[in-house]
Order: structure tokens, then sequence, then C-alpha cells
């Protein structure tokens, strides 16, 4: 018996509900786990950096699906706080791999 199993609820499937937002999380991290799926180059700074631009580029897309489908509040100021906090990470992730030949 597969431990992992979990019991679906009506209107939901293996992969869960598919609503618009489950289709729109769905898609970000497909796009950000591809992305994030590169040729390492052995230098762990360049690796990180390059690894970490995609994943701060779906929590960016992830927080705008929650402001785009979420209800909460305290969410919805999260994502606002992600969105901020990220963009300026990656900005400066983008201008590190500038100044390093990158």
């Amino acid at each position: 018996m597969n431990m992992q199993h979990k019991h679906e609820m009506p209107g939901t499937t293996a992969a869960g509900d598919m609503s618009a937002s489950s289709q729109a999380y769905m898609a970000v991290n497909e796009r950000m786990h591809k992305a994030m799926s590169m040729h390492m180059t052995g230098n762990a700074d360049v690796d990180f950096v390059r690894s970490m631009i995609p994943h701060h580029e779906g929590a960016v897309e992830m927080a705008k699906v929650e402001l785009q489908y979420g209800k909460d509040p305290e969410l919805r100021k999260l994502a606002e706080d992600i969105i901020a906090a990220q963009e300026r990470e990656i900005a400066f992730m983008q201008a590190w791999l500038q100044k390093n030949g990158q």
C-alpha cells in the first residue's frame, strides 16, 4: 500500500484542485524547475547565483499568483513583501554575475 496516498476530495484530482490558481502555481513551478536545471560550472559562487535567480523569479511569480487569486490580507501583504525583496535580490545577483564575467 502506498503510504503517501491521500484521499481525494470531491472536485479534485490526484494532482490536487485544478482551479485557475492551482494551474498557475503548477505552471510557475514547472518553469522554475526547468530554469534551475542547468549545467554546473564547478564554481560554487556562480552555480549558487545562477540557480538562485530562477528560484527567486519563481517566488516572485508565485507571489503574483497569490495577489491575483488570494483573499487573505496577511498573505497578500506577504506576497507584496516577497516580490519587493526577491526583485532586489535578483537585481543584485544579476549585477554580481555581470561583475564577475558571467
